[in-house]
């Protein structure tokens, strides 16, 4: 068996390598927590999943890109953090599934840049010309090794919870069988109205109204 856990497409070595694995209890359910490393970058992923990991089990899946921003100090300028909590939700309901959490913040630019961004957003930029502004792209996140942890979990087919066809299309393209797309939309606050516009309109999520 290669390292891909029998999923046909993919042949090629793995670039991530996990070094811990333990217990987490959380208020939403009790989970395992892995760190991985890559073997071609300094960045490191978490992954939090629960139940058996199976190939040919479809399992609900979600890439969340760290925002500390709302995932630790609860900013309601965007729907982060309750994105991640509602992910951990829905895999504690089903018994089975996986959180791969990416250090790449702000669509790629770091937590310093991030701030930056702010700064113009309160001048009245919205995300997108913010990151442009600092002279970055616009989402410069790799979604490739997430998809490799996926597949050293032992997943071949995800049902993946995510509103970003970009992260779907980068699953596919990694070799996972996406057999549905799960919406994880939440009640966002006001402040979060106009990222979201934002990201409906000018970076194709899919959300509601």
């Amino acid at each position: 068996m290669d390292k891909y856990h029998n999923c046909a497409t993919q042949t090629n070595p793995l670039t991530v390598e996990k070094v811990a694995v333990a217990n987490l209890p959380t208020q939403f359910g009790d989970f395992k927590i892995a760190g991985y490393r890559s073997l071609t970058s300094s960045e490191e992923f978490v992954v939090l999943y629960k139940g058996k990991m199976e190939a040919k089990v479809p399992t609900l899946v979600r890439i969340h890109s760290q925002c500390l921003t709302g995932d630790v100090f609860g900013s309601i300028k965007c729907d982060c953090g309750p994105q991640l909590h509602k992910a951990m939700e829905l895999i504690e309901a089903e018994g089975r599934g996986a959180i791969v959490y990416q250090q790449q913040e702000g669509r790629g630019i770091g937590i310093i840049n991030k701030i930056r961004a702010y700064a113009l957003q309160d001048k009245g930029a919205d995300t997108v010309e913010a990151n442009e502004k600092l002279g970055f792209e616009v989402d410069a996140r790799q979604y490739q090794q997430c998809a490799e942890i996926l597949f050293d979990l032992g997943l071949c087919q995800v049902k993946v919870m995510s509103n970003n066809p970009d992260k779907i299309q980068a699953l596919e393209q990694a070799g996972l069988k996406v057999v549905e797309r799960v919406p994880i939309e939440v009640e966002a606050k006001e402040p979060a109205a106009h990222y979201l516009k934002t990201k409906k309109e000018k970076l194709g999520h899919l959300l509601g109204s």
